[in-house]
C-alpha cells in the first residue's frame, strides 16, 4: 500500500477509462476497410487541434474540435463524410466502450475523493460518463472548458486543483497520455501514467512517479 496523503483520485477520461478506438467499428460501417485508419487520424487531430488553439489562443470546445478532426480524417482517408454520418460517428464518441478494469478499479475506490479531469466539454462529458454507469462514483467531473484552457497548461491542473480544494501534491492524477502525465507533473501534482501501449517515458524530464500498464495497478494506492 501506498501512503502520500493523497486527498484525490483525479483520472482523465478519453484513453484512460475509455478506449477512443472502441469507435472504429463504427467507423468501419461507415467507411469500410478504413475505421481503424480514420479512428486512429481523428485522435490524432483531435489532440493536435487541442494543442494548436491554446497555443493561438483560438479556442474552442472539445465537441467542436472533435467534429473537425472528424472531418479532417475522413478527408484525408479520401472519402466523404455527410452530414447523417457526421451525426452518427458523433452520437457514436458520447457511447464509447470503457476497459475492461475500470468499474471493478472504481468500485474498489468508492471510499476515496474520486474524480474527473478531462480536455471534455460537459456536452461530451456528462453524456458519456452516465452512460457508462460510472457517474455516480465521481465526487467531482471537472472540465477545463470551464477555464478554457486545456490541458497540459499549468492553468488546467491549478483549475482541478481549486475544484478539489487540494495542495497538488495531494492529487494523484491518472492518464494513459504520456504528455498529459507531464503536463500534471509539471504542475506538482503526483502521477501514475497507465501505459496502456507500453511506450517509452517522454523526454521531458518530467518521468512520471510510477507506471501500470492498465487501472488495475493504482489499487495499491487503496
Amino acid at each position: 500500500m501506498k501512503n502520500h496523503a493523497i486527498q484525490a483520485f483525479v483520472f482523465d477520461v478519453y484513453g484512460t477509462l475509455f478506449d477512443v478506438h472502441s469507435i472504429s467499428k463504427k467507423c468501419n460501417e461507415l467507411f469500410p476497410g478504413k475505421g481503424q485508419l480514420i479512428s486512429r487520424t481523428w485522435r490524432e487531430k483531435q489532440i493536435e487541434y487541442s494543442n494548436l488553439r491554446q497555443l493561438m489562443g483560438n479556442y474552442k470546445t472539445f465537441y467542436s474540435i472533435t467534429k473537425d478532426a472528424l472531418r479532417y480524417a475522413v478527408k484525408k482517408n479520401d472519402e466523404h463524410l455527410n452530414h447523417h454520418s457526421e451525426i452518427e460517428l458523433m452520437n457514436t464518441y458520447l457511447h464509447l466502450s470503457t476497459y475492461p478494469e475500470v468499474k471493478t478499479v472504481l468500485s474498489r475506490l468508492k471510499d476515496k475523493k474520486l474524480a474527473v479531469f478531462s480536455n471534455g466539454s460537459h456536452d461530451m462529458l456528462d453524456p458519456l460518463l452516465h452512460q457508462s454507469d460510472i457517474s455516480r462514483l465521481f465526487t467531482e467531473i471537472i472540465s477545463v472548458d470551464e477555464v478554457k484552457q486545456y490541458k497540459p497548461t499549468p492553468a488546467s491542473y491549478n483549475h482541478a486543483a481549486n475544484v478539489l480544494n487540494a495542495k497538488p501534491e495531494e492529487v494523484l492524477f491518472m492518464s494513459s497520455n504520456g504528455w498529459d502525465i507531464s503536463g500534471a507533473k509539471n504542475f506538482g501534482f503526483q502521477t501514475a501514467w497507465i501505459n496502456r501501449k507500453n511506450l517509452p517515458v517522454e523526454e521531458l524530464n518530467l518521468a512520471p512517479d510510477t507506471i501500470y500498464e492498465d487501472l488495475t495497478g493504482i489499487l495499491e494506492w487503496n
